[in-house]
């Protein structure tokens, strides 16, 4: 029996139990916690035992699961005893405060915060891209940044069939990236925008109705980048295994509800044709080919959202390298999803099979 199964189920598996997991949520109240129950829920996830855990502000707000309401817990220092299997989605803070009394406990930790994202002995995975990389995790596995886990599942195969030597990347980022705080204030600030209020926004720098505007990470006064942009630079460079990957990148807020989108330049080794991108494409797993030239139907947020697949198309030559070895696409991923929830359920799924 591989031994990063938790200890209490590779103990059951031994002994030839069926004892489903007990699963833990740190941060269930949120965006993504919500997200994280859907995604168990739709994909069939076995769980024998939820707990759900939050700040004590949201301690007994009630979530459903599977036709019953599960009260939310406040959490404490004895929150992970019992749990096999616990998802992180509060926080880096709190996820370094977390994460080793979750492992204490005998729980793998999957955690969606920047908080282990580039610690070389935790593992940072796409499951359709680099599932091989959680041999051997030692119970702290990252769930990537939303812009890179999404990237790289249409990045991957191409750079499979002929290596890539450039990334050019320009990224649409909904108000989900920033959490249901963000979110419920585009709402309200585009119901006063259509009623022609004036709204001043809290969540957010600056205006967000009607609006884009670079990405609220904070600024490296260094490098010119924002803390997002650098994150998908190293993110994308560790996930793919290519850590010298030349990456040029502009973040963007757009004012969309959830689903990322980005437009993506390659530069490969040699020319490759967009007919036979398209095919790499189209038998990948995880993605799902928009590209419909006639109807001018391309990825959109508006259809990705609520989707597992990643949606791409838009995939052409890049007129300005005449070398023929650039192409084009554009690349839409529901951010809650496959940029977070969706993408720690499909890691826990490869941890319970060893």
């Amino acid at each position: 029996m591989p031994d990063t199964l938790p200890p209490s189920l590779a103990a059951a598996a031994r002994a030839g139990a069926a004892r489903l997991p007990q699963i833990a949520i740190l941060g269930a109240t949120g965006a993504v916690g919500h997200a994280l129950l859907e995604s168990l829920e739709s994909r069939g996830f076995p769980v024998g035992g939820l707990r759900l855990l939050a700040s004590p502000r949201s301690a007994g707000q009630r979530l459903p699961f599977r036709g019953q309401e599960i009260t939310v817990e406040a959490l404490g220092e004895d929150s992970f005893k019992g749990i096999d299997l616990a998802f992180f989605s509060a926080g880096a803070t709190l996820s370094r405060q977390s994460a080793p009394l979750a492992r204490a406990a005998g729980a793998v930790v999957v955690d969606n915060s920047s908080a282990f994202r580039m610690d070389p002995a935790v593992p940072l995975v796409v499951p359709e891209v680099n599932a091989a990389a959680l041999a051997g995790h030692a119970g702290l596995i990252a769930n990537p940044n939303c812009v890179a886990a999404i990237a790289t599942v249409a990045l991957a195969p191409l750079h499979r069939a002929l290596p890539i030597r450039r990334l050019s990347m320009a990224t649409y980022q909904a108000a989900s990236g920033a959490g249901a705080a963000a979110m419920a204030e585009l709402e309200q600030a585009t119901a006063a925008a259509l009623r022609g209020e004036a709204f001043t926004p809290r969540v957010l720098p600056h205006p967000y109705a009607f609006n884009l505007f670079s990405h609220n990470a904070t600024m490296d006064p260094e490098t010119g980048h924002n803390g997002e942009e650098l994150k998908v630079v190293a993110e994308t460079r560790r996930i793919m295994g290519l850590p010298e990957l030349p990456i040029g990148i502009t973040c963007i807020r757009v004012p969309v509800l959830r689903a990322h989108a980005m437009a993506i330049t390659l530069e490969f080794d040699e020319p490759m044709a967009p007919e036979r991108a398209r095919a790499l494409l189209e038998a990948a797993p995880g993605l799902r080919v928009v590209d419909d030239a006639a109807a001018n139907h391309y990825p959109m947020p508006v259809e990705a959202s609520g989707r597992e697949e990643v949606l791409v198309g838009r995939i052409r030559r890049d007129l300005g390298d005449p070398s023929g070895r650039s192409l084009a696409i554009f690349v839409v991923g529901d951010q809650l999803l496959k940029g977070a929830a969706l993408n720690a359920v499909q890691i826990a799924e490869l941890v319970l099979r060893g």
